[in-house]
């Protein structure tokens, strides 16, 4: 659901970006270590301790075997991302190791983990800490560094978000039209990984009529016939009828990504080109960012 949390987790455990990881929703979450092992934490601040020592979030944390991790109480956001340095150890099904629960394929036999569950770890390519230039309690060390808070997504409780119009976005009344970029939504509690349900001003078309069923992507913000809003998430299908009032800008998936049910959302229009302008900034500060992790790492990591 939040890409860059995924890739940046990858990055500090000096795995491939497209390596398996275990996204955390919420709470509820604990894993014992059967292995000294690096791993690293981002996303949502779900609160995570080991040992009943807080875990640094956004930067390689080396585990004692026997350690247990485990989630207190979200402080922030609301998917939290734990990368292991080596990559999971599962199957790979239709060139990926992620889950797809709808279809109870990948991951772990195509379902949410469960008590019980073990995972394989990979060969780690990092080397074991030197003890001197780490902090942490018995259970852990943390490096003295991580990821700058200026290079995150603008994660944010009631954030507003970055559209540009959708394929039927002049189909709908001129009230609907303002109503969608001025007012703000509530995410609905039956929001899940296929799509946000929004609950806020109904939005109307000019006129009624069939639409041809057309492909959609990550998202695209479509509008049943009851008139709130449905942003297509992570396991959305690949194509629907409903028509779509506006996309949102790809570099704000992730921040729509950790905002809970019950959480409100305001959007923004911005035009084709200056969603195409962030993106490439953002993607500048991206590839600066995985240079500078993967010299700190060979800094710190070296035989």
């Amino acid at each position: 659901m939040d890409a860059f949390a995924h890739r940046a987790a990858n990055w500090l455990t000096g795995n491939d970006e497209a390596e398996a990881a275990i996204e955390i929703t919420w709470s509820g979450f604990s894993a014992r270590f059967e292995q000294d092992m690096w791993i690293a934490l981002t996303g949502g601040n779900l609160g995570p301790v080991i040992s009943g020592m807080p875990v640094p979030m956004w930067r390689p944390v080396y585990v004692r075997s026997g350690s247990m991790l485990s989630f207190q109480k979200p402080v922030s956001g609301f998917r939290s991302y734990l990368a292991a340095a080596g990559g999971m150890d599962v199957p790979v099904v239709l060139n990926s190791r992620s889950t797809y629960m709808r279809a109870g394929i990948g991951g772990m036999k195509g379902r949410a983990l469960a008590a019980g569950d073990e995972i394989s770890i990979g060969k780690s390519a990092l080397n074991p800490p030197r003890k001197n230039t780490w902090k942490g309690s018995g259970s852990f060390f943390a490096v003295n560094w991580s990821i700058p808070p200026s290079l995150f997504p603008e994660y944010d409780e009631s954030p507003v978000i970055r559209a540009i119009y959708g394929n039927q976005y002049h189909n709908f009344d001129e009230d609907s039209r303002a109503l969608f970029f001025s007012q703000t939504y509530k995410v609905g509690p039956q929001s899940d990984r296929m799509g946000y349900r929004l609950i806020g001003p109904k939005l109307r078309l000019r006129s009624e009529r069939e639409y041809i069923s057309e492909a959609v992507s990550l998202g695209t913000v479509q509008v049943p016939a009851d008139g709130q809003p449905i942003i297509l998430m992570a396991d959305r299908q690949t194509h629907g009828g409903y028509p779509k009032i506006a996309q949102v800008t790809s570099i704000d998936i992730p921040v729509i990504a950790q905002i809970p049910p019950g959480a409100s959302v305001t959007f923004r229009s911005v035009t084709l080109a200056q969603a195409e302008a962030a993106y490439l900034d953002w993607n500048r500060k991206i590839s600066g960012l995985k240079t500078m992790i993967r010299f700190r790492l060979k800094e710190d990591f070296h035989a």
